[in-house]
């Protein structure tokens, strides 16, 4: 095996065993690296802490996963740091993604320039509607979501990221999963079905509203874990 595929393993750690709340804390610590990274500095234990909101061994023992990346008494190089998170995140490379449902909140997303930042890169667009089919946002030409398996697989797309109403999220994510993709984003309200070789986050918006009403009706001063 060559050094760049050696390299590209990254840590001796399986990473598909961190639960999902060290994993949404490694991206929280990439955040509050901010530019320390490119600076050549060092950050804490208790620096990235204090930004996230848990305790300093909290933020060890999540690093400790990454392999041995700080020094006592003097910290973790910030570089360094970043690259071990962005290589267990799998962000290390670019991910093509196609995006189904044109409305506003889509609209919204294009504009959101931290996608490219983390690496990812919307090369489609979708919809079902015949007015929005044919336009082009933010460089893209809105195809219709009928040739959504077939262009998929062109544009070698691996994630989906769905802003449709819940009643037409089963049969687009069916499609997307035709075309090939590996992974969906799923902003409808629904629970979608997908083999077990796809992955699917979903962003519910009412329940986010739910949890955070819930903690401040009760003064919930807990960390997100």
């Amino acid at each position: 095996m060559d050094d760049a595929v050696n390299e590209r393993r990254g840590p001796d750690t399986d990473a598909a065993k961190l639960s999902r709340a060290t994993v949404r804390r490694l991206s929280q610590y990439l955040r509050s690296l901010g530019s320390s990274d490119r600076a050549g500095g060092t950050v804490s234990s208790l620096d990235l802490a204090r930004s996230v909101g848990v305790s300093a061994a909290q933020v060890r023992r999540d690093l400790a996963a990454l392999g041995h990346l700080g020094q006592r008494g003097i910290g973790y190089d910030a570089a360094a740091l970043a690259t071990a998170i962005r290589r267990t995140l799998g962000i290390d490379r670019t991910w093509r993604a196609v995006l189904v449902g044109v409305g506003n909140l889509a609209r919204a997303l294009l504009r959101y320039r931290g996608f490219h930042d983390q690496g990812f890169f919307i090369v489609g667009l979708f919809d079902a509607d015949p007015a929005k089919i044919g336009q082009t946002i933010d460089g893209l030409t809105v195809e219709s979501s009928a040739s959504i398996p077939i262009r998929v697989a062109e544009l070698q797309a691996e994630l989906g990221i769905l802003t449709v109403p819940s009643e037409h999220a089963q049969p687009v994510a069916e499609s997307l999963i035709a075309g090939g993709v590996k992974g969906i984003l799923n902003f409808a309200p629904v629970l979608l079905r997908t083999p077990d070789r796809v992955r699917v986050v979903a962003v519910d918006l009412a329940i986010q509203l739910e949890q955070l009403a819930f903690r401040v009706q009760h003064a919930d001063p807990g960390p997100d874990l």
